[in-house]
């Protein structure tokens, strides 16, 4: 394998990486119906299950447990901060050439969630 093709693939690898990581991001930033799960109301719900796992029945308890592990990774989740603006800057960098190589049209983007102004500065078209 000739370096040329070694950098080319490794150059692949970095665009789909930051095209994922982008991707990702916007998945977990995605605002949700209802109400809004605050860390303190996740807390407040956490309390309540660990209170009700001392009296409940063995079923009832495997799905109190469950709910605890959930909870305790939102938490440690929420606590984490994403920075959005570097995750896109990477994106608009790589989005365009990634797009050309997978055949990815403008319309997909849009309909995952990509906004158009990202999609603008990455220099992907509605005509592309």
């Amino acid at each position: 394998m000739s370096d040329e093709h070694k950098a080319a693939l490794a150059e692949g690898r970095d665009q789909g990486r930051a095209v994922r990581r982008y991707l990702e991001a916007l998945e977990a930033h995605r605002p949700r119906r209802g109400r809004k799960r605050t860390p303190d109301s996740m807390k407040k719900r956490l309390a309540a299950v660990e209170n009700a796992l001392l009296t409940a029945d063995p079923l009832k308890r495997l799905h109190l447990i469950q709910e605890r592990l959930d909870l305790q990774a939102a938490l440690e989740t929420s606590d984490a901060k994403v920075d959005l603006d570097s995750l896109e800057k990477e994106f608009i960098a790589a989005a365009a050439p990634y797009s050309t190589r997978k055949g990815i049209s403008y319309s997909a983007w849009r309909e995952l969630g990509v906004p158009s102004p990202v999609l603008t500065k990455a220099g992907i078209s509605r005509g592309a």
